[in-house]
């Protein structure tokens, strides 16, 4: 169906996103991290994330997102591109567009326990100096990176994976493809030439027989004709 028209009925099993978390404690990049993600970028939108957010302060959250992009610039990595607005675009969209450019990569907090917090249920995680809020803006990118996956860009995720990241793979299986029928094919000829020149040598070995059986017939009519003129002098 890949190298046909019949591709519309294919269901669609692919992986638009892929999280890829970050230690809070390497303060960057290791270098399985680095390899990791390189072997992925050319497969798959790569969202950057960094892991227990809580675990840092503001300034170290900054400094190790910064230090994250550098070494990502710096090693040729891939990630998800946020797609440029047009002019026309909402001023909100715009403004939230830019505001999750700036947040990558995204440091989150995680938490499945609910917390009283004057008088709301919030999720969270207790410490003795106070709660750190998952839906808080103040302590976790967690909004940000939901609303960026399920609500504003998870259309043009998908693009991504449909336009660049699938059109990729495939070309490169069908080329894959066409070159492992070539050489089948030069195998093919290969062996055919081989077995047409075998035949060949075996029919003028058959021919080269022939002839010498003839030439030693020859050779006994010969003598015999020359015994019999002799009986007759």
């Amino acid at each position: 169906d890949e190298s046909g028209l019949n591709r519309r009925n294919i269901v669609d099993n692919r992986v638009h996103c892929c999280l890829y978390f970050i230690s809070p404690y390497g303060r960057g990049l290791k270098p399985i991290d680095i390899k990791f993600m390189k072997s992925l970028h050319d497969k798959v939108n790569i969202v950057p994330v960094i892991a227990k957010a809580d675990t840092l302060t503001k300034a170290e959250v900054q400094r190790i997102k910064t230090r994250v992009l550098e070494e990502i610039e710096e090693n040729n990595i891939r990630i998800y591109q946020f797609p440029e607005c047009d002019s026309d675009e909402d001023e909100d969209f715009v403004e939230m567009n830019k505001d999750l450019k700036e947040s990558l990569p995204f440091a989150v907090v995680g938490s499945n326990t609910f917390i009283v917090k004057e008088g709301n249920r919030v999720i969270g995680r207790q410490y003795p100096w106070g709660v750190v809020e998952v839906e808080n803006p103040q302590h976790s990118d967690f909004t940000k990176l939901r609303n960026m996956l399920i609500r504003t860009h998870m259309q043009d995720l998908k693009e991504v994976t449909r336009d660049v990241h699938y059109e990729n793979f495939r070309s490169q299986k069908l080329s894959h493809s066409t070159n492992t029928s070539m050489n089948e094919s030069s195998s093919t000829t290969a062996t055919t030439t081989t077995k047409a020149g075998d035949e060949t040598d075996k029919i003028l070995r058959e021919k080269d027989e022939e002839l010498k059986k003839m030439k030693r017939m020859v050779e006994q009519l010969t003598k015999q004709q020359q015994m019999l003129t002799a009986l007759q002098k």
